[in-house]
């Protein structure tokens, strides 16, 4: 299971490597499109590395009104937490 910690020392990382932005300023207030000048192209791209952190496909809308980096990061811990929830759902017999 993901912990926002992990979700976040990811998303530092990868922005880091994919967009050049200092790991400083890849914190959970920041905006991604003002602070961060993450376009919709860059958001794409963060989109399929999120995927790979979840192994999960990511549905767009879920990321509809995500504005921050915190927003990331809350939108990551549920697709995870709705992952690992189906996982140890009983199953009928």
């Amino acid at each position: 299971m993901h912990t926002r910690e992990s979700i976040l020392a990811y998303l530092k990382s990868t922005m880091s490597e994919l967009f050049e932005v200092a790991q400083d300023d890849v914190v959970l207030e920041a905006r991604l499109y003002e602070d961060l000048d993450i376009d919709s192209i860059d958001a794409v791209d963060l989109i399929v590395k999120l995927k790979e952190l979840t192994d999960k496909k990511i549905q767009p809308y879920k990321f509809r009104n995500v504005r921050t980096v915190g927003d990331v990061v809350e939108a990551v811990y549920e697709l995870a937490n709705e992952q690992e929830e189906k996982k140890q759902e009983p199953v009928d017999s």
